[in-house]
């Protein structure tokens, strides 16, 4: 009898979830990946397709049957699939998806007795200007008349319905709330971030949109730096009924992560911005002003700090996005 211990990730498609992949493989885990390829994409995955320690289930996290089916006999379940901030969608994607495909992550986790890892944000704290944010901190959000709140009170809803599932059911669990990943098999779209379109605009030479006045400040974690939090809250059993912030503590605001962005690209040239406001959006967009992690608690349970520095990870990920480019284009 095989004493490979098997994951199950859901989102396995996405920009978190195929690094995630990779590297569990790697390390010599069985992983089994179920995605419905609305966000993701098939080529994050290709490579480990003919790989026998991995398996691939086409589904929605909605639909409790294909879920069943791929979370037979595994030892971890990592929820990472969820949609998010609707700035260009609608909210109800984002509270439908996320909630009912928690709940059906947490039943086959409960009836299988496997470990529960889930994906949540530094969203949820929201508005709060206490600043870095421990996991201790209090949640902050504007009315609720204003869409961009959903993906964190999804997210919300999900933690509390994740100690609930302990309480009732004992589920061990762990909850990684992540900060601005960025890197290779990012969305090159808003979905993947600021500086997924700071590379892409910069990679083809228009002006770099900016929302509001870029002071907004945030913190971003490189992809290897988010994958490796998040594999010691899998493995560590101290971890279990604990929350961990996962990321980087380097503040930068969003106009001058443009500026470092251009000028890694375009190093002669003057940066082009474009700032546009707030009040372009239809759904009210609401933006944070600051965005910091305190990690102390995944220093002292995980022994994790981050490793790689914008300066490293941007032109990593530049060189990925541009590789992304040329295929897409040919």
């Amino acid at each position: 009898m095989s004493n490979t211990k098997k994951v199950l990730i859901t989102g396995v498609a996405g920009f978190v979830g195929s690094n995630l992949a990779g590297e569990l493989l790697k390390r010599g885990y069985q992983v089994k990946g179920i995605d419905n390829l609305s966000q993701g994409f098939e080529r994050n995955i290709k490579e480990f397709r003919n790989n026998r320690l991995f398996s691939f289930f086409k589904g929605d996290v909605r639909d409790i049957k294909i879920f069943s089916e791929a979370a037979k006999d595994v030892d971890y379940l990592i929820h990472l699939a969820a949609f998010k901030i609707p700035r260009y969608s609608n909210a109800l994607n984002t509270l439908l998806i996320n909630t009912e495909g928690t709940k059906n992550a947490l039943e086959v986790s409960r009836r299988n007795g496997c470990k529960f890892v889930f994906s949540s944000t530094s969203d949820i704290y929201g508005r709060n200007p206490d600043i870095p944010f421990h996991e201790g901190s209090n949640i902050l959000l504007g009315q609720t008349n204003v869409a961009r709140w959903a993906y964190a009170v999804s997210k919300i809803y999900d933690e509390h319905l994740i100690y609930a599932y302990q309480d009732e059911y004992k589920l061990p669990f762990a909850i990684v709330r992540y900060f601005g990943g960025y890197g290779p098999n990012q969305n090159p779209t808003w979905w993947g971030g600021p500086q997924s379109v700071f590379i892409d605009c910069t990679l083809k030479n228009v002006p770099l949109p900016i929302h509001g006045d870029g002071k907004q400040t945030r913190s971003f974690t490189y992809i290897s730096d988010t994958v490796e939090g998040t594999i010691r809250a899998m493995e560590e059993k101290k971890a279990s009924g604990q929350v961990f912030n996962i990321g980087n503590t380097r503040e930068i605001s969003i106009k001058k992560l443009a500026e470092m962005i251009w000028k890694m690209i375009r190093p002669d040239e003057k940066v082009k911005i474009d700032f546009i406001p707030y009040k372009s959006f239809s759904n009210k967009y609401e933006d944070v002003s600051r965005r910091v992690p305190d990690i102390s608690s995944a220093k002292t349970v995980l022994n994790f700090s981050p490793s790689i520095e914008l300066e490293e990870g941007l032109p990593k990920t530049i060189e990925w996005q541009k590789r992304y480019l040329k295929k897409e284009s040919s």
